[in-house]
């Protein structure tokens, strides 16, 4: 934290920064002797563009390795054989405090808060007078929401944790606690509700110039922050407000001729179904998308000489799916499977017959965009030009279908029903009748004793499913594991339900004959839940190990 701390302070407001366009150098650093903190914010377009880079590079050492290491791996939805991210897999204590794909996460969002701090401490002071209140309102209701966004991924992976809202409060006294976790998501709250009342509103047309957050997107984190804190009126009545306001559009649903498939595509980036998204230029290095360069499954995919399928999708993943799920093949290659958007110039794509990204028979066709001429002469290795989402709006539906059944076990809510059957239509899955999943379809590419969807009657265990499958690949599963035992287990970190599912998932490989599999399952110990915070903050402040202490709120 040291570290962090130092630079808020020391890093000039140039080098937060960026120019104006849509074009990749709007990215590019402006010389620190052309601008200074008192001479920027003097107009609107200045003030405008200063939220750019909070889209941007800061999230680039995140989710290159770290996003999907954790969230998809520790989760059961990836496995890998790569020593730099095995261990996020192999549970039991494996990933130390010396990771340097923990490190990397951790230094990435941190980076996130601490340019929020800068704007939002020292943009108001220097605004010029020519800049209109309402587009100063919006960028700094911009900084909130982001803020809140890395703190919502920070204490969700590293549980407690010092609030900081100004570095520039530590100069003399770096050294201090983490603060209680119940006060991070109440300081969330009140940054999430400043970017809904100072973000400007949109609708949302498809446009790739909206690609900012907006009050809306304010809105849908509010009733996501309040669902996993078991405020189930507030988490309902916030995801209503979003559905009701018609912002957001769902692919296939609302908006016709699009699929689920399309969500993910260059051409489709800031799409009407997006809440917030990253925003990648496609280069150059670490201003572009990396995951496709990690996990694609080769390199006639990408064209760019990368493609090292590091992550392949789980067995326990690939027999989870109801037959008919469409969500499959958008998110799993699996041999023959034929996609018309990669390589399009040769014909498409069909998937080689011995496929077997680390031992899956399978591979990760998620955010695997294909080459830069698939994607309009955009991407180099590493860096492609597709957004990565931070959330989509059909999780709304879900939240509100959760809602509403809140506490309960079961439930015959009809509308909640109809938030849950809007998604799975999408999927062109059958309609739930009633809260019931032994009538649904096992996946016939599989044999049905590995198929998870058929057992329980419990609604709550319905929308979990429909959440692994909407969002695999997209780093929600881990968490969504680690709030089943509600808000208490995670003020406790207390998750024997999570510890059930993880320990009878099957994270094994399957044999050179493309059938026998190489059984494997891990069984978490608690400690697994939270990981260690790095080394060098902990030897710069050790009192990040101390007892987390009640936040004073300003």
């Amino acid at each position: 934290m040291k570290a962090n701390i130092k630079y808020i302070i020391t890093a000039t407001v140039a080098g937060l920064l960026t120019t104006t366009g849509c074009k990749k150098e709007i990215f590019n650093r402006p010389p620190e002797s052309a601008i200074t903190i008192d001479n920027f914010y003097q107009n609107d377009t200045q003030v405008s563009s200063s939220t750019l880079n909070l889209y941007n590079s800061v999230w680039y050492p995140y989710v290159s390795k770290a996003m999907w290491a954790l969230c998809e791996m520790t989760g059961g939805n990836g496995r890998s054989y790569s020593s730099d991210v095995s261990d996020f897999a192999n549970l039991n204590g494996a990933v130390t405090n010396l990771n340097s794909v923990n490190d990397d996460g951790w230094a990435s969002l941190w980076t996130v808060v601490e340019q929020a701090n800068a704007l939002i401490n020292l943009m108001p002071s220097r605004a010029g007078a020519s800049v209109s209140p309402a587009v100063l309102n919006n960028a700094l209701g911009e900084a909130h929401f982001m803020r809140a966004m890395a703190y919502f991924h920070i204490v969700r992976i590293w549980g407690a944790v010092p609030i900081i809202e100004n570095g520039s409060d530590f100069l003399t006294d770096f050294k201090i606690p983490p603060n209680r976790i119940q006060d991070i998501y109440t300081f969330m709250i009140n940054d999430m509700k400043f970017a809904e009342a100072n973000c400007t509103a949109m609708t949302r047309t498809g446009s790739v110039t909206q690609g900012h957050v907006s009050s809306g997107s304010a809105s849908a984190m509010l009733s996501k922050l309040y669902l996993y804190m078991q405020d189930y009126p507030n988490a309902l009545k916030y995801a209503q407000k979003v559905i009701a306001s018609g912002e957001f559009k769902l692919y296939g649903i609302d908006v016709p001729n699009k699929t689920y498939n399309d969500l993910f595509k260059t051409a489709n980036n800031n799409n009407e179904e997006s809440i917030c998204q990253i925003q990648w230029a496609g280069g150059p290095y670490g201003h572009g998308n990396p995951f496709q360069g990690s996990n694609a499954a080769n390199g006639t995919i990408t064209g760019t000489g990368d493609g090292y399928s590091v992550m392949g999708p789980t067995i326990d993943l690939q027999k989870s799916y109801e037959g008919g799920d469409s969500r499959l093949h958008a998110t799993i290659m699996t041999a023959g499977d034929f996609y018309p958007e990669i390589t399009a110039a040769a014909g498409g794509y069909t998937v080689p017959a011995n496929v077997n990204a680390q031992g899956s028979n399978a591979a990760i066709k998620k955010y695997i965009v294909g080459t830069p001429a698939d994607n309009g002469g955009l991407g180099t290795a590493q860096n492609s030009a597709n957004n990565t989402y931070l959330m989509r709006y059909a999780e709304v539906y879900l939240i509100a279908a959760e809602a509403i059944v809140g506490n309960s076990k079961t439930s015959t809510d009809a509308q909640a029903l109809n938030y849950i059957n809007i998604i799975r239509k999408r999927a062109t899955l059958a309609p739930l009748t009633v809260i019931d999943r032994n009538h649904m379809v096992p996946n016939p590419n599989y044999d049905a004793t590995f198929n998870n969807s058929v057992p329980t009657t419990i609604l709550q265990d319905d929308i979990l499913n429909e959440r692994r499958h909407e969002f695999a690949i997209e780093d929600d599963y881990w968490f969504d594991l680690c709030r089943l035992d509600g808000w208490n287990g995670i003020l406790t970190n207390q998750h024997p339900k999570a510890t059930q599912i993880i320990s009878q998932q099957e994270r094994g490989t399957f044999a050179d004959d493309r059938k026998t599999i190489y059984h494997s399952a891990v069984t978490p110990k608690a400690s697994d839940f939270l990981l260690p915070i790095p080394i060098g903050e902990t030897t710069a402040n050790p009192e990040l190990l101390q007892s987390p202490v009640p936040y004073t709120f300003k």
